[in-house]
């Protein structure tokens, strides 16, 4: 487990059953309406013959993901929705493993604001949680494909360790990821899950990996700080932890890749002021994980891993895109006055890293698309739109891009809107 004593908090038991805020499912926001005709457009003439890869959403895991899945004794112990208090709710057991995610679009194709999510399934669309109509709403957006995330906390680590029953809790892990190879293939390759890992034991982590390159799936979302429940990935000498090397030299040699999506390496309720109401503290909260993504690269580049593991893919997911030509620019320097690359014998600069390992993406950005991209590299940006969650760029999809790449020529417009993922991804597009 982890040491508290050097500022790392060790997993907890409630860590699903606080994945999302109470607040944010109890009645009230209000309603931004759609034109439902003007939203289904599908793909502008600006971006034909150019396939959308929305590199960050979330599928609503359906109700009955894990039990319709489980083998005969386990099916009783398997994950569940309960109706509580007028939300829907996720159990393990007696145990509260929270609510079904962040879902804003509505049945009805409006959109909930100053909420986290409608609080039932009844409420919510279809498309968050059925694969044709996912698709249909990806047409009507325009997007080809999307890689998709969880949407909510039954995964969470933490919670899946303390129900004490180890064959349950990597079930649970690998069913998961079973239920993304299938809708992979229903979507006709559309719809890209990213896999969960066992991280709490060593042979489970190993076994897993292997099997989900088997299964076909392209990425596993990663955790910024696993010495939370087994080992970091530095050991205390300095080099590759043992627990982690096989899973980084698999994904090096196969070029799966890692993600690390809207980072938690940072607390962000350390940095907001007491006394803040509910909607004064999510902004400044999601600024704070996305500088967390600063830190989870900027780690890694002084690491030393990524000149063990040379090709290692990593996607940093959900965190805007304008702060990493400063953050790159502040690296360099620090490297450079801390003597950082001659102690540790860093094969390359911030910089270079950034260009060889890393991939970012935006969706509410206006400046970074318009006027960043040289820095940031139109092979190191994507896109996406965060559906279906709160901030996500719903409606206007298209939009948004042609407004902030209409300028740019079509090579650079299909770089950043196709390429960069399908290359991160092994989309093969």
């Amino acid at each position: 487990m982890a040491d508290n004593a050097r500022g790392v908090f060790g997993a907890q038991e409630d860590d699903a059953k606080t994945y999302w805020l109470a607040e944010g499912m109890a009645p009230g926001g209000f309603i931004r309406e759609v034109d439902k005709v003007a939203n289904s457009r599908g793909l502008d003439s600006l971006f034909a013959g150019i396939k959308i890869v929305d590199c960050d959403t979330h599928f609503t895991e359906p109700a009955d993901m894990w039990t319709s899945r489980a083998p005969q004794g386990l099916k009783s112990k398997m994950p569940r929705v309960e109706h509580v208090d007028g939300v829907d709710r996720w159990f393990v057991g007696d145990r509260d493993f929270g609510y079904i995610g962040g879902n804003v679009i509505g049945a009805d194709h409006n959109k909930l604001l100053g909420r986290l999510s409608w609080p039932n399934f009844s409420q919510i669309n279809r498309g968050a949680y059925e694969v044709d109509a996912r698709l249909a709403d990806m047409d009507a957006m325009g997007v080809w494909a999307q890689i998709t995330f969880q949407n909510n906390g039954v995964t969470q680590a933490g919670s899946l360790v303390a129900l004490g029953d180890e064959e349950l809790a990597y079930s649970i892990i690998a069913i998961y990821n079973d239920a993304l190879a299938e809708r992979q293939r229903a979507s006709g390759q559309r719809l890209f899950g990213m896999a969960h890992l066992p991280y709490w034991d060593k042979q489970l982590l190993d076994k897993e990996i292997r099997r989900i390159i088997d299964l076909g799936l392209k990425g596993i979302v990663m955790p910024d700080r696993p010495e939370r429940l087994s080992e970091g990935f530095i050991g205390r000498d300095g080099r590759v932890s043992a627990f982690w090397e096989n899973v980084l030299q698999t994904c090096n040699d196969t070029g799966l890749a890692l993600n690390f999506h809207l980072n938690t390496a940072m607390d962000p309720t350390s940095v907001i002021w007491d006394n803040f109401g509910f909607a004064q503290r999510l902004p400044v909260g999601a600024i704070v994980t996305h500088m967390g993504c600063v830190a989870t690269m900027s780690n890694f580049m002084a690491s030393g891993l990524l000149d063990r593991f040379e090709d290692l893919k990593i996607g940093l997911i959900e965190s805007g895109a304008g702060w990493v030509p400063f953050a790159l620019e502040a690296l360099e320097h620090q490297f450079d006055e801390f003597g950082t690359n001659r102690i540790y014998e860093l094969q390359r600069r911030p910089k270079e890293y950034w260009a060889k390992n890393f991939w970012c993406s935006f969706w509410f950005e206006d400046f970074a698309p318009k006027h960043m991209i040289e820095a940031i590299g139109a092979d190191r940006l994507m896109f996406e739109t965060d559906y279906p969650h709160p901030t996500s760029l719903y409606p206007g999809v298209q939009d948004k891009l042609v407004e902030v790449l209409g300028a740019h020529d079509r090579a650079v417009r299909k770089s950043i809107l196709q390429d960069s993922a399908s290359n991160l991804y092994n989309l093969g597009l």
